[in-house]
């Protein structure tokens, strides 16, 4: 079976296919070019018979409405799906897609595993899935663009900063500060979670989880694609 995947976050839509439990093709484009790239790849590959779409940013219901042109079965994501993994979340219909998706690719690569799923974006989340494949639900925090947004946005003189790689201990200077603090702070979060939670595989993926990775002494896997992978199952799981 081939599958069109759709992954629309808050900052980008990446796109892949899936063959079986092979992801290739993988590419990131704008919202507003999206139905572009989706007609790029049915001339590409004629055989795609589901699409599978994580929309966490409300694409336009133009984009749908092409899909049902083009493609019998379009899934999207949603907590009252069929899933790969059990949820357990006590508002399941307001359960994230992104989310579930991440919480299905960790039990398909980590199964009889208890793992913490750690994605950074717009928002950090720290998700929560035990060994049996219940998805407990997690936590949502600022992400690292977002702290650094926030301190500009909410003060009268701080200046919008972005990441940068190496910060001191104490910050001697207001820009110097305000990057250890936030980069700093983010970091004592994390190892926070990780001394709680010994025994747990802790799963990292979004933009900034390379960068994160490095940081840290503690062992921890890091799959970017982790939402894509989570889709491919979602969309094995409903295909029929």
């Amino acid at each position: 079976m081939v599958s069109l995947l759709i992954d629309a976050g808050n900052t980008s839509v990446k796109m892949a296919i899936s063959r079986g439990d092979e992801i290739t093709d993988e590419k990131r484009c704008d919202a507003d070019l999206l139905i572009g790239e989706i007609d790029s790849y049915f001339h590409k590959y004629q055989n795609i018979c589901v699409v599978a779409v994580s929309d966490v940013r409300g694409l336009p219901e133009t984009v749908y409405t092409h899909l049902d042109k083009i493609c019998k079965k379009v899934i999207r994501v949603k907590g009252d799906i069929s899933l790969p993994i059990n949820n357990r979340y006590g508002t399941p219909k307001t359960l994230g897609p992104d989310r579930i998706c991440a919480a299905a690719g960790a039990h398909a690569l980590f199964p009889g595993k208890d793992c913490v799923i750690v994605d950074f974006g717009t928002a950090i989340t720290f998700d929560f899935l035990t060994k049996e494949g219940d998805f407990l639900g997690g936590n949502i925090s600022l992400g690292l663009s977002t702290r650094f947004r926030a301190l500009n946005h909410f003060t009268g003189k701080l200046p919008l900063l972005q990441r940068v790689e190496d910060v001191e201990q104490i910050g001697n200077c207001t820009t110097g500060a305000m990057e250890s603090g936030v980069i700093l702070g983010t970091i004592f979060e994390i190892e926070g979670y990780i001394r709680t939670y010994p025994g747990y595989n802790f799963i990292f993926t979004g933009g900034d989880a390379i960068f994160f990775a490095k940081k840290l002494k503690s062992p921890i896997f890091v799959v970017c694609n982790l939402v894509l992978m989570g889709l491919s199952h979602i969309a094995k799981a409903n295909a029929i």
